[in-house]
């Protein structure tokens, strides 16, 4: 008996699990009936789960980390996060920037498949009732990761920042956000002096490139 075990199974806690393996799904379905979980819904793709749900709101839900639809993990976790739906990712684990992204976007804990069932399910428990789990995974992947670290960019050295990694010359970015080239320069050479202060060199565009995706100012290219 550990601090986790704190009102498991003493109460119900609603739920939907979303994964693309039928054998998780199936096995979770069952545990559910041992911790007296409510399964609300269980699919293979956020947008069916959703769909499912209608009107309903689960308390928590349990998402896999990447989904065979090649979906955004942090548009999946973010979906759920907008209807006030807490969300453990429940995954092998061994994905440190997917981990990040879906830390960024609210995920409340990371579970690895690994892991018991039991202790899925204490978490689960305790993500229900608000409680944010650093554990292991999210440590992990967030202190091993400076890529994590946030450049704390203001709206403007973001938006030329997205214009420059996207292609356009400084001229074209002044002409677009109607500045003057040199502020343009002065907010790249911010926004590289930033990056730079947070472990994140940029030495080229090629880097600006990377940052901006990382950062989500523009899409990732295929």
């Amino acid at each position: 008996m550990t601090g986790l075990d704190i009102g498991l199974g003493e109460e119900s806690v609603s739920v939907v699990i979303v994964d693309d393996h039928d054998a998780i799904r199936f096995g979770f379905k069952s545990a559910c009936a041992n911790f007296n979980f409510e399964l609300l819904a269980e699919s293979a793709t956020v947008s069916q789960c959703l769909e499912s749900l209608g009107n309903r709101a689960p308390q928590v839900a349990v998402l896999d980390l990447s989904l065979a639809d090649g979906s955004s993990v942090h548009e999946n976790v973010a979906s759920f996060v907008e209807r006030g739906i807490q969300v453990l990712v429940y995954s092998i684990g061994d994905k440190s920037t997917l981990i990040r992204s879906a830390v960024k976007a609210g995920a409340a804990a990371v579970v690895t498949k690994s892991q018991s069932m039991e202790e899925l399910a204490q978490t689960i428990f305790l993500v229900a009732h608000g409680v944010y789990i650093n554990n292991t995974q999210t440590a992990a992947a967030i202190d091993s990761d400076v890529e994590f670290k946030d450049a704390k960019l203001s709206n403007r050295e973001r938006a030329v920042l997205g214009l420059y990694a996207s292609g356009l010359t400084q001229k074209q970015i002044a002409f677009e956000l109607k500045i003057a080239a040199s502020t343009v320069k002065e907010h790249i050479d911010r926004v590289r002096s930033k990056y730079a202060d947070v472990g994140r060199p940029v030495t080229d565009k090629t880097h600006f490139l990377k940052r901006a995706v990382e950062d989500g100012l523009i899409e990732e290219i295929a």
